[in-house]
């Protein structure tokens, strides 16, 4: 890919000079280079961490505090007035993770929080010309979930297809985080969701919306409407991908747990998942952006599954520890250099759990495991919540000294 960020970017055998955190990923993520030490950082860093833990510090000062490679997030949309699009005017501002909702005369969602519920509980409906679709939200400390899907009826999606509008890329405001983020790290964003509730590619968002069992059930009783689905949700998708030309972006994220093999098998994934997400990849690549395919869970069954759509990096190689079933030595002889992988660490046992010493001799094991000939990111396998400053320290301090050179 070509980055005019990085002035003077050199070929994989020359990734000389001085080794910033950013080049040191993207030597990993270029498969073909190979850094000066292992590169480490973490998926997100969670408010509720920074606040219970680190005295509510601002996201890139953990980075820094920790000495870990960083990563920002950006997902600013933009509509596009010759379709009659406008930043909708009801919605607050945005929380994490979240982007500018994009609004139309016949799109329009209205919030109504829902008093006496266990948990901060929002309404959303979504207002068409020819009828209304609603979702239920419900937040605590941690996280949202949704308690009530959008899609209640089949016919539902034809009101997504008809008038739902699909988001662009704000090329200009991305490109002034990567400006004001320079070294430090890599710039990440994500393709775009649904409204409110959904995940980056088109099956995991389908779950968010229909539910995972009740899609599951589809795909052998009605496979049409799964496809149909699929294909409403993947041109919205698609409308985002081909924007993203010139946005300096380092890595933009597909996928999602639900495509996980602990939640579907290889051959739904080859029917369902990858024919629609292949073409997003295909996009991006197109327009000069870079592709993790983001897969929390189970990995090891559908390790070839998920190359075959060519992403550029996978994630997250969550271990048996956290619920997942990748064996890093394993998975490094499978992709053999074909993508970057990212993730491995067990966040639940070596940050609240281990002693430093264990926390050290962990990221040890992992790069032993997968950091032969470079191509690999140590982080956690995705969110962490609780855990000990001074072991996020170990593991930083580690990283530092898993050295190629």
């Amino acid at each position: 890919m070509s980055d005019d960020r990085n002035n003077g970017s050199t070929a994989a055998t020359g990734y000389g000079g001085t080794w910033t955190p950013r080049r040191r990923m993207l030597a990993a993520l270029d498969r073909n280079g190979v850094p000066d030490r292992l590169p480490a950082t973490t998926h997100h860093v969670m408010p509720y961490f920074l606040k219970k833990y680190m005295g509510g510090i601002p996201y890139r000062k953990f980075f820094d505090i920790m000495g870990l490679d960083a990563y920002t997030w950006a997902t600013p949309h933009v509509p596009d007035p010759s379709k009659g699009e406008f930043s909708d005017p009801l919605q607050g501002d945005p929380g994490f993770l979240e982007s500018r909702r994009v609004s139309t005369n016949s799109w329009r969602v209205h919030e109504e929080v829902l008093p006496k519920q266990d948990y901060h509980t929002v309404r959303y409906t979504f207002v068409t010309p020819k009828g209304n679709l609603s979702m239920v939200t419900q937040t605590n400390d941690h996280t949202t979930w949704c308690s009530e899907k959008l899609i209640k009826n089949k016919t539902d999606v034809d009101l997504i297809d008809e008038f739902c509008p699909a988001p662009k890329c704000d090329v200009a405001a991305v490109n002034r985080v990567a400006a004001d983020f320079g070294e430090r790290g890599l710039v990440r964003g994500h393709i775009a969701c649904f409204d409110v509730f959904g995940q980056p590619g088109c099956w995991q968002d389908a779950a968010c919306l229909y539910g995972i069992d009740k899609l599951i059930y589809e795909c052998y009783d009605d496979p049409d409407w799964v496809h149909k689905f699929l294909r409403i949700l993947q041109r919205r998708k698609l409308v985002y991908a081909n924007s993203l030309r010139g946005a300096k972006y380092d890595l933009v994220e597909l996928g999602g747990g639900d495509a996980s093999s602990t939640v579907i098998s290889p051959k739904i994934f080859d029917k369902f998942v990858a024919p629609y997400d292949t073409e997003i990849i295909k996009a991006c690549h197109a327009n000069g952006v870079r592709v993790v395919y983001h897969t929390c869970g189970g990995m090891m069954p559908m390790l070839e599954h998920i190359l075959t759509m060519q992403p550029d990096a996978m994630e997250t190689f969550t271990p048996p520890g956290m619920g997942g079933d990748v064996d890093l030595a394993a998975a490094k002889r499978i992709i053999r250099g074909r993508a970057c992988m990212i993730g491995g660490f067990d966040q639940q046992q070596f940050f609240a759990n281990s002693t430093p010493d264990e926390t050290r001799a962990e990221v040890r094991r992992c790069f032993q495991a997968a950091g032969s000939g470079g191509g690999f990111i140590l982080s956690p396998s995705d969110h962490f919540f609780d855990a000990r400053v001074e072991l996020l320290q170990a593991f930083a301090d580690e990283a530092t000294k898993c050295t190629y050179c």
